[in-house]
Formats: C-alpha cells, structure tokens, sequence
C-alpha cells in the first residue's frame, strides 16, 4: 500500500499546482494545445518517480545490483539513458530531446505504444527556455505512485485535464464529462443491482471514452467505498480522437490501473467486438456519447453483429443516438447494465418511436432521470440519464423508473454552470435504489403505461412537474397538445422525406 507525502493539501490543490505549470508556455502556445504538451511530461515524471522507488527496493534485495534489480521489477521501467533526472539536465536541443525519451520509453514498455503522440520539436514556439521552464516546474512534485495513493494522484490529474477542458470551452468538453455527472452514473450501477456495489472480476467498458472519467470513477469507487481491488477487473474504452484517447491511457495509469484504450470510431470500427458476440458481453457499460452526431449508417446496413436491428429502418445518418444506444445495448451480456447520458429529444422524437418500442417492449429500459439544464460545458440541450439493464430484478419487470432531477432542490448554480450537489445524487439513488414514489419527483410507471402513449418516454408524461399555483384548464391544454403534437409529427415527417431525397435515409 502506498503512503502519501502530500499530507497537507487535497488532490484538488496539488492539481492546481500541477496545472500552474502551463504558465512556463502560456504566451507562447494555443491554449487548445496546452494539454499536449504538459500531460504527457508529468505522466513521464510519475513512470520515472515510481521506477525509481522500486528500483532502490529491488537493489536492497540483490546487494545494490542495478541490472539484477531491472530485470526484477515488475510494471514499466524507464530507459537508462532517458531517466527524468537526465530530462532535468538538458539545457539546449531539449524538444528533440524529449521526442526520443519518449520513443525509447515506448520502445521499453509495449503497453505505452502510440499513448504519447506529440512531438515536441514540431512546436518552434517550445524553445529550449521555455521547455527547461516548464521541466523545472514539473520537477518540483513528487508523483511516485509508490509514495502518493494512486487516487490522490490520479484526482490531481483529472482535475488538470479538466481544467485544460474549460481553457478549450466547447471543443475540451467533447472528451471531458464534469464529476457530479460522472459520480451519479457510476453510482446508479454500483448502488441499483442485486448487490450493494461492483464485483470483483467485473468487466466494464466506455465506447466513447474520452479523458476515461467514467473508468477511473468506477474502479476508485471499487478500492475507496468498497475496498475492493479494480486490478482485478477487464477496463476497456474506445475513443474515436488520437489525442484524447493518449489523454485517457494516461489517466488510466495515474489512477494505478491497467486499463486498455483502443482509438477508433466505436461504431464503425468496434475493437472490443468479441465483446458483441452473444456469448460475452460486459457487465457494465457507461457513456456519454457525443449528441446528435453523424454516423456511418450507409456502411453499416448490414452489421455483422446485428447490432442496429430494432427495426427496418436505421436511424437517421445525421442523428446517431440511437445507434449509440443499440450498439450499447449490443456490448451487455445477459446481466449486463449500463448508465447513458443522452439527449432529451431521444425521450419523445416521433421518427423514433420505433426504437423505443423496441427496448420498452424487450424490458431492457430501468430507469429514466432528467437532469438540471446546463450541466455540460459543451451542451446547453437537456439532458437524461438512461439507465438500461438485461436482468431486472422481478420485482421491477414491465416497469420504467422516471425520475424528474431537474428542479432546484438537485443542483446549485455556478457562474456560468450548475453542478448536481450531494443531497440531490443521494435522492436520486435513493428514489432509483429504493423503486420509489414521490409526487413530482419519481414514479415506477407500467410498460402498458408507456405503450398507450405511442411509447413516448418524456418525463412529464408520467410525473406532474407543474405546481398546484401553476394548474391551468385540463381540457383546453391537452387539446393544444394534442394539436402541437399532430403538427410537429407532420413536420418531422416532411423532414424524414426530405431528408431520405438528399440520401440521409
């Protein structure tokens, strides 16, 4: 078990200090590209720190043998000639420099093949004062994960990548989901099985991964809440951009895990499709994929692993939700379940009624939450939880658990944000947890339910969020919704149409 010499501040703070950093290059490069260039030389000073403090332990062991005590250790090791102290002294030609430590680096461990894609000399503005700044100011932390607990250490990096994610706005949070979000998914699966938390032996996987958020979540999860160790679990992602996906190996490593992130698009190119056969599949999936996308629907009409067959006709080339939600509905084995971020417009669209008719009728659908508005940096649109599960408890069969967390009571406003607080997660799982009913907040509403109403799946349909001081003429309203519905249903047809003319269906 490792110590920590950080007894005085919190990750936070150290994260903060670490993410200081990037002022040595502030002026000097695109603050989009900051992370690039930072990330990877702290994660490089973590491998040395650690190698190092096993290094010494193994050379106790032969009676002060180096090469005895190399070929001793187990995990990565850092080439002799690229040792961080070597990085220290360089005082000119200091990107090349950097660019081949981090080649023999990948040379010296086969698991960091093609984590670390930057290259330093390809950056002029990275001269060898401001890359010997940057060092310097990396060099004064220890991030040993033998003298730092990996969690305090793998907190202090998230939230470096978090920060780097606000300096990008709405191009960062594309591979960045805030905390509180990721801390109420991973705990809608730890708390609402048979068992009261995560197994050992569990597998669990991210098919839109990026930063890893949900996968270091869950396994310190595991090793804090439940004293468990995730070094025994399958941790799997897959991250559609090279930098991000580099960014997420990384964070997986920080955190102590041996995780696998594969880079490629996760719908046409699924790596982990064993995975899809009927036969495995994982226990937990967890995701916020990108909303509203493009996806590869012409090259995918005839899926190998039948992954889009809830109906004839596929999604919508320029809406590709539900084909997130079929393909991770595909990856759960027989007991598998899985907590989803989506849109709201994935609750109610018309032209896609038939999707859910399809997992409302195979009872795979547990539980839909709505969130607080403006949750997401990158996303102003509404969002839910979707929470889907092939092996509900019998108790809960043919029925749907909604969940209205969007009042004021589950969030506080931030300045230019609102952030879930504690109390309000904690109702969330209790209501979720406990298959509760409370007017206006949650309600476990009967499949026949859901079916009369053409299978439409927006909260408001099966909880009253509208105040008694609110209350207005029952019939007049339902008539002119009723009017607005047939409107927008003849709208969206029209749309479909057109849009199957101009080859989009």
């Amino acid at each position: 078990m490792s110590t920590n010499v950080y007894h005085d501040v919190t990750p936070e703070e150290l994260g903060k200090k670490l993410y200081g950093c990037a002022d040595a290059i502030r002026d000097a490069v695109d603050e989009a590209r900051y992370k690039n260039y930072i990330l990877p030389l702290v994660f490089y000073k973590s491998i040395d720190d650690t190698f190092a403090d096993r290094l010494e332990e193994k050379k106790d062991q032969f009676a002060g043998d180096e090469e005895l005590a190399r070929k001793a250790i187990t995990g990565m090791s850092v080439p002799e000639d690229y040792r961080w102290s070597d990085i220290t002294e360089r005082s000119e030609n200091i990107a090349p420099y950097l660019d081949e430590a981090f080649t023999a680096l990948e040379r010296e461990n086969d698991q960091l093949r093609g984590v670390v894609r930057v290259t330093y000399s390809d950056e002029d503005a990275l001269n060898d004062q401001r890359l010997r700044d940057l060092v310097q100011r990396i060099n004064a932390f220890e991030l040993s994960t033998e003298k730092v607990e990996k969690d305090f250490l793998g907190e202090a990096y998230m939230y470096m990548v978090g920060e780097f994610a606000k300096d990008e706005g709405k191009e960062g949070g594309q591979f960045f989901t805030p905390t509180d979000v990721i801390d109420l998914l991973v705990r809608i699966l730890a708390k609402g099985g048979d068992t009261d938390g995560f197994e050992k032996g569990a597998s669990f996987h991210d098919p839109t991964a990026g930063s890893a958020g949900f996968l270091v979540h869950a396994a310190s999860y595991f090793r804090n809440e439940q004293d468990g160790d995730p070094s025994t679990w399958n941790i799997t992602g897959q991250e559609l951009n090279a930098d991000i996906a580099s960014v997420a190996q990384m964070n997986t490593f920080m955190h102590g895990l041996e995780a696998e992130i594969r880079r490629e698009d996760s719908l046409a190119n699924p790596a982990f499709s064993n995975y899809l056969d009927d036969e495995e599949g994982f226990d937990y999936v967890l995701a916020n994929f990108p909303f509203s996308a493009d996806w590869p629907k012409s090259d995918l009409k005839d899926d190998k692993w039948d992954r889009f067959d809830w109906h004839e006709k596929l999604p919508r080339a320029d809406r590709g939700d539900y084909a997130f939600i079929m393909h991770i509905a595909k990856l759960l084995n027989d007991s598998g379940r899985a907590a989803v971020v989506i849109p709201h417009g994935v609750l109610f669209r018309s032209n896609e009624g038939r999707y859910r008719e399809a997992m409302v009728d195979d009872d795979i659908v547990e539980a839909i939450i709505g969130l607080p508005d403006n949750l997401f940096q990158n996303v102003s649109l509404p969002s839910a939880v979707l929470v889907l599960n092939r092996d509900k408890d019998p108790s809960r069969e043919d029925e749907v658990m909604f969940i209205n967390a969007s009042e004021e009571d589950f969030y506080t406003e931030q300045n230019n944000h609102n952030d879930l607080t504690e109390t309000g997660i904690e109702r969330i799982l209790d209501a979720y947890s406990g298959w509760q009913t409370e007017d206006g907040i949650c309600r476990a509403v009967p499949v026949d339910e859901i079916a009369e109403n053409d299978y439409n799946l927006s909260i408001s349909l099966y909880i009253d969020t509208i105040g008694d001081e609110e209350i207005v003429e029952v019939t007049s309203a339902y008539s002119q919704l009723k009017d607005a519905r047939s409107a927008r249903d003849a709208a969206e047809a029209q749309v479909d149409e057109d849009m199957g003319v101009l080859g989009y269906e």
